[in-house]
């Protein structure tokens, strides 16, 4: 959704009403992840993309149902059979996409929700995708941080009963912590034992960071990548004469300051999460063991890299053992950084830090797909 919603927001704000497809859940090698979106605009218009092209001309026409009956769907979209109309997915996964019309009248939240995503605060959007009864189809609750409250002029909707707005909202909220967009199953009053209602959770999380600590010219190029990536991108380097917005024109921030301190001082104002990457590529222990010695003790970081030759990473063992650090904090840290992809260049560099994030952020192998058998599309986190 988030890749469709300033083009939503267009027609949302004109008052007109937008068919807007979700996937909901995917199964196998779905070509496209939980919350990838498609709308028809009110002039027939279609913008973005649920499955890359296998079914959109399908999501298409039943937007354009759904917007003139104004009853939202839920669809299942699998493999296509030897008839070449067919509808379904040509690489063998299975979507699930929830059909539903938009505007001022069904979705009035929608404009706070926007301005909470422009601004990077944390919101979650909570949808009824299937309920034996079905007026139950379609409900929602905008849920967000406890301590941040419902806007004013918002008024708070429930989704049919106490029971289940309070067990929604708590799984929401636990969702948008983690950054994580998922279908959660109920029982049709909101049981967490039962079946029959089904809920997707929505997460719009500001960007996962990417700490980069050392402005050197890999440190650019990773920052660029981290950029493309969708991460917010900090370098810090505590030398100013290297660490300038002109060197690092990719990253959303250049801070002076010795990278320990600058971890230390972002840890403690709760800055640093489960989705957090930290780079380390200064390879100069008076840089990398300080902020190494941060960076492995915290429970919760998705990545931790440090770049430099075999050499330098078994001296940089010893230092961090003589600091203290257990074997179970060293086996964190992913050191000579990234996967074996033969770089030379620094931007072959930062595509092997890349490579080597998204893989153990999804379960890949970083083995060539040809080699291996099984789903080409991950789903689980790691």
């Amino acid at each position: 959704m988030r890749d469709v919603l300033d083009q939503l927001m267009g027609w949302w704000r004109a008052g007109e009403t937008v068919g807007v497809g979700t996937v909901v859940a995917t199964f196998r090698s779905a070509p496209r992840p939980a919350g990838a979106s498609m709308l028809v605009g009110p002039g027939g218009e279609a913008v973005g993309s649920v499955s890359g092209g296998c079914v959109e001309g399908a999501v298409y026409e039943l937007s354009q149902q759904v917007v003139g009956d104004g009853t939202p769907v839920l669809q299942r979209y699998g493999v296509s059979d030897d008839d070449a109309f067919a509808v379904g997915l040509t690489c063998g996964g299975i979507l699930d996409v929830f059909v539903e019309p938009v505007s001022q009248e069904t979705f009035p939240e929608l404009g706070a929700i926007a301005d909470d995503v422009a601004a990077g605060h944390p919101v979650a959007v909570a949808t009824v995708i299937e309920h034996p009864d079905p007026a139950w189809l379609g409900r929602r609750l905008v849920v967000r941080p406890e301590d941040t409250g419902t806007p004013d002029g918002d008024p708070p909707r429930s989704l049919g009963s106490p029971r289940a707005d309070g067990a929604v909202t708590d799984d929401a909220r636990g969702l948008l912590a983690a950054g994580r967009t998922e279908t959660l199953t109920y029982g049709p009053d909101g049981e967490r034992r039962g079946e029959g209602m089904r809920v997707f959770v929505s997460a719009f999380a500001p960007r996962p960071r990417m700490l980069v600590f050392g402005a050197i010219d890999f440190a650019a190029a990773v920052a660029h990548v981290g950029s493309f990536l969708g991460y917010r991108v900090t370098v810090c380097d505590a030398r100013p004469v290297f660490a300038t917005h002109s060197r690092f024109p990719a990253a959303d921030e250049v801070v002076v300051e010795w990278p320990h301190r600058y971890l230390e001082a972002e840890v403690d104002a709760g800055r640093v999460d489960a989705r957090t990457v930290v780079c380390v590529l200064t390879h100069d222990p008076k840089f990398d063991v300080p902020v190494l010695q941060v960076a492995l003790r915290l429970d919760d970081v998705a990545y931790v890299g440090a770049m430099g030759s075999r050499r330098t990473h078994e001296d940089r063992l010893e230092r961090l053992r003589e600091a203290g650090l257990t074997d179970t904090e060293l086996a964190r840290l992913s050191s000579p950084i990234g996967l074996d992809l033969g770089a030379r260049t620094p931007e072959e560099t930062a595509v092997s830090v890349a490579a080597e994030i998204v893989a153990l952020q999804w379960g890949g192998q970083g083995s060539r797909l040809q080699d291996v058998g099984g789903p080409i599309h991950h789903h689980g986190m790691v």
